[in-house]
């Protein structure tokens, strides 16, 4: 099996450049065979992809962009689903390959194969040993003059406890003061920290529709040349024939 990734070498935008080598460079950290075929010097490479792109993966205006990513004829998908497999672990899964031994994908995977075929359960002890926790009452088995020996010695314990109540009591409302202060300062970076991180993805999101704007008239111009072309060499031939029949 060979994976194709659809690209376009000579495109103008800058969102998909990147697109395509993110995808490009994570399939050769993986390790994994694949083959580029340029859909900008290739006319037969566009037309093939966008002929094999699902209906229903395709943009609104009906042109995919690049990278799109096949299994020699199967459909994976675009950037975004192989983002996110990759996010997910499940970038074998998607690609159609199985994940090599030791990969988290394959851990993965083998974990959730133990949860649906069920793991035993832990097995009784068999040597008839008696947990700690149901063990006879110290009262019960020394009698109950020890009994009361430890309850006197539990109540000095409470009186002793006491007499430092309100100093922890103290302490314990200037730690929590303290804590306070520390969460407020952290949810204010926090919400800067969001504020900051929407205006950037607004940016990008912005950036990337202008440059898929920008690529689908560069794709456009290149059909309405080639029609221009076509309509030329017909009007060529025409002319041709009829010096021909001169």
């Amino acid at each position: 099996m060979v994976i194709k990734v659809f690209l376009a070498s000579s495109s103008g935008s800058t969102a998909i450049k990147k697109k395509q080598q993110d995808v490009v460079g994570f399939l050769e950290a993986l390790k994994v065979d694949y083959t580029q075929l340029d859909i900008a010097c290739n006319e037969e490479n566009r037309m093939w992809m966008r002929q094999n792109v699902p209906v229903d993966k395709k943009p609104t205006n009906g042109i995919p962009l690049p990278p799109q990513i096949f299994n020699e004829d199967s459909y994976c998908g675009d950037y975004d689903t192989f983002f996110d497999a990759k996010e997910d672990n499940s970038v074998y899964a998607f690609l159609g390959l199985p994940p090599p031994p030791g990969s988290k994908e394959a851990e993965q995977a083998a974990k959730v194969l133990g949860v649906e075929n069920g793991t035993p359960a832990e097995e009784p002890k068999a040597d008839g040993s008696v947990d700690a926790s149901a063990e006879v009452p110290v009262e019960e088995r020394n009698g109950d003059a020890h009994g009361e020996e430890e309850q006197a010695a539990d109540e000095e314990e409470v009186e002793g406890e006491g007499e430092g109540g309100e100093e922890e009591d103290v302490a314990d409302e200037e730690t929590a003061g303290d804590e306070a202060l520390a969460e407020e300062e952290e949810e204010a970076v926090e919400e800067t920290d969001e504020v900051t991180e929407q205006a950037n993805a607004q940016e990008e999101d912005e950036q990337e529709e202008a440059d898929e704007d920008r690529e689908e008239e560069e794709l456009r111009q290149l059909e309405d040349e080639e029609e221009e072309e076509e309509e030329e060499e017909e009007e060529d031939m025409e002319e041709t024939q009829e010096e021909e029949a001169e």
